[in-house]
């Protein structure tokens, strides 16, 4: 007798993997092919052209600023490594002065608002900067903070951070038993760092470089604040697309794909390098920490310190001057709280917007953070493969180029979501996911199923279990997460400046517009709001997370 053929019954699951990829599809993938099929479309040209691609590649104007963009990317990823090995070094490996808050004061940098170290630098050393007009009255001429070095510095001091965090943890958790055998065989302890424990830590090196990398290639307020000329490619998408004189929707869609090729290039070459330099080890035995006294151990710190002051001095900045007297000429001294009256009457509306339309993101990035992180971890197959490699795209897509994307996708019937807040929540879910989604998935794969098993044993459906016990389990992992999801969603300027309207508007695009106005009071008041909700969030997570900080 033949076996009857069992019929497909789709279950909880089933439909989870549907609805999460349909709204990828919608929200992610088609936005993008959109834009990549727009730019071979041009005003001048009737049907299919390359006269986007051809311009780029033929005219220097378009050309050198991918050099420049490529250019001040790979100096701040190679500074970035000269700083941020070394400081991850010396905090695993001694007993540094405050080391638990230099390690905070470390992540709060990485965590400030997007351009908030160029805003502080002009006020610093911009031509009218305190520093500046200090130096001017002694007859001295500092060199100027504007063009390619005072991005690189700025790249260098707010994007360290990334190759620290990766660099301490595998630092932290290196077998000392490689060292220790190559200490017996004689190996000084320079040529031991050189010999074995950096090529043990590159991989880690590597991941922690692709972050500056991505970021730095796909920042915008940093290079259009003190660019001055130096125009690079996120800038120039701009440009083009936002021109109301002679921009080029199709070239400026062009521009973007070159973006994206660029970064997905580097990020596979990444990951083929690390590939072939991956090292398997215990860590059974974590290095201990060597215990200096006296000068050795100011003479350690001191450096640690002075970067750790260096990389949060922006916050300090916008913080100290939020307080000063100003007008439209610039700060006029003593202490007021006009700046936060002013804002409060005429921009109280982005204020609510930023924490109205993260609010809104967070919840939907939590949802579908838990059910994205179970099906990678526990439900495996196609589509969860696909799940996988869809909730990463974003990390290749620059926040621009997502907005200019959306905005393609969704400016006509039957989805005209252009100039709403929904399209600012669309762009917020999708390019902050990622943070919860690895964070969960993280979680989950320390647990041990046979909790889950033992409930579907005891008669529990799978779905009842998940909710019920699953996802109370992973609520720790989805919530730090979710905070680092917070942070950067408040945060964000790049999507935010291409997708805002008249009532859309946030506080990173305020911050920005009011910088161009020279309002820098207003400006320092916004920003300080945004950096008192980071550092709340922040220790909020740390205290959540038990101090492990996950980059993804």
């Amino acid at each position: 007798m033949l076996k009857q053929k069992r019929r497909f019954k789709p279950d909880f699951w089933f439909w989870v993997k549907f609805a999460v990829i349909g709204i990828m599809l919608i929200f992610l993938i088609y936005p993008f092919f959109t834009l990549i099929s727009r730019s071979f479309f041009s005003p001048k040209e009737e049907g299919l052209t390359l006269a986007n691609y051809i311009r780029f590649f033929t005219k220097p104007y378009y050309y050198e600023a991918l050099g420049r963009s490529l250019f001040v990317s790979i100096t701040a990823t190679l500074t970035t490594m000269v700083i941020g090995v070394p400081m991850a070094y010396l905090m695993t490996r001694y007993n540094i002065f405050f080391k638990k808050y230099i390690h905070i004061f470390i992540i709060m940098s990485l965590m400030s608002p997007p351009f908030i170290g160029a805003y502080s630098w002009i006020m610093l050393f911009g031509r009218a900067g305190f520093i500046t007009n200090l130096f001017s009255g002694i007859g001295i001429t500092l060199p100027t903070i504007y063009g390619k070095a005072g991005i690189i510095m700025v790249f260098t001091f707010k994007l360290f951070p990334y190759v620290y965090l990766y660099v301490s943890g595998a630092m932290g958790s290196i077998d000392s038993s490689l060292e220790e055998a190559a200490e017996n065989l004689g190996s000084s302890k320079l040529r031991r760092l050189f010999t074995v424990t950096l090529p043990v830590i590159l991989p880690s090196v590597a991941a922690g470089a692709i972050m500056v990398f991505m970021t730095s290639l796909a920042d915008f307020g940093t290079p259009m604040l003190i660019g001055e000329g130096y125009t690079v490619l996120p800038v120039m998408v701009y440009n083009e697309y936002m021109s109301e004189i002679g921009g080029n929707a199709n070239l400026a869609s062009a521009l973007s794909v070159i973006i994206v090729l660029c970064s997905t290039s580097v990020l596979l070459l990444q990951k083929h390098f690390v590939s072939k330099k991956n090292y398997t080890m215990t860590s059974m035995r974590p290095p201990q920490e060597i215990k200096l006294k006296g000068i050795k151990r100011v003479l350690t710190s001191i450096p640690v310190m002075l970067v750790t002051f260096i990389g949060i001095l922006p916050q300090i900045v916008v913080l100290v001057t939020s307080f000063i007297k100003s007008d439209f000429t610039g700060f006029q001294g003593g202490f007021s709280l006009d700046s936060y009256i002013t804002i409060a009457k005429r921009l109280g509306t982005n204020i609510r917007n930023t924490f109205v339309f993260s609010t809104v993101a967070i919840v939907f990035i939590i949802i579908i953070g838990l059910l994205i992180s179970y099906v990678v971890v526990r439900q495996k197959g196609i589509a969860a493969q696909a799940m996988d490699l869809l909730i990463m795209f974003p990390y290749v897509i620059p926040g621009a180029v997502l907005g200019i994307s959306l905005i393609v996708a969704f400016n006509k019937p039957p989805l005209l979501l252009t100039g709403t807040a929904a399209i600012m929540v669309i762009a917020y879910v999708v390019r902050k996911l990622p943070y919860t989604v690895r964070s969960g998935s993280a979680f989950l794969q320390q647990m041990d199923p046979s909790v889950e098993e033992a409930s579907i044993s005891l008669g529990v459906s799978p779905m009842r279990t998940f909710f019920k016990v699953t996802a109370r389990l992973m609520a720790p992992g989805i919530f730090s997460g979710a905070i680092l999801s917070w942070i950067t969603c408040i945060n964000e300027l790049s999507s935010s400046i291409m997708l805002y309207g008249g009532k859309t508007s946030t506080i990173s695009v305020a911050i920005y517009t009011e910088v161009v106005r020279n309002s820098y009071g207003t400006a320092a008041a916004l920003a300080s709001i945004l950096t008192v909700s980071t550092v709340i969030s922040l220790l909020i997570f740390l205290k959540v997370s038990k101090g492990k900080v996950s980059v993804v």
